[in-house]
């Protein structure tokens, strides 16, 4: 049977109108470039070193941001580099101008460097406000041994006012 041209337009109209509904995914995908972008533009603006309970740093008011180097941690009773402990302090002589694991390990991440700068490697060492001076100074000469004279001491940064 034959449809008048009214009747084949309804159907026409019918089948565009009644169609199941499709996910629209245009609006989800600019969400999420704005976000990638956000994100990438953002996630450079705060340094935050590794800190561990055990160890609290003195207050600072120092304007300078800190940068990402080598990290020498002094806890409670051994030496971390990096996370990884090179060191005992019960181990330490009280005469040696030097502590061995530490310098040992230093050496080490130094000899994987193919050129070294004439200023020397950075470290950042953290100790807590009521470590020894005399071990703090030990550490310091050891990483000034293995050519690392680059020597941060981590602070904790007041909070500014504005």
């Amino acid at each position: 049977m034959k449809k008048s041209r009214k009747a084949r337009r309804i159907q026409r109209h019918r089948g565009r109108m009644h169609k199941p509904g499709g996910l629209n995914l245009v609006s989800l995908m600019d969400i999420f470039t704005i976000l990638v972008f956000f994100l990438m533009v953002n996630s450079s603006d705060v340094k935050v070193m590794q800190n561990t309970t055990d160890v609290t740093l003195p207050k600072s008011t120092a304007q300078q941001e800190a940068e990402e180097s080598l990290t020498v941690q002094v806890t409670g009773n051994s030496i971390l580099v990096q996370g990884n402990e090179v060191a005992r302090l019960d181990g330490i002589e009280t005469g040696d101008t030097h502590i061995s694991g530490l310098s040992k390990e230093l050496a080490w991440r130094r000899n994987r460097w193919p050129e070294l700068p004439d200023e020397g490697l950075a470290v950042t060492i953290m100790a807590g406000r009521d470590t020894d001076y005399r071990l703090l100074r030990k550490v310091m000469q050891t990483c000034v041994d293995e050519q690392y004279r680059q020597v941060r001491l981590a602070v904790e940064g007041e909070a500014r006012n504005g």
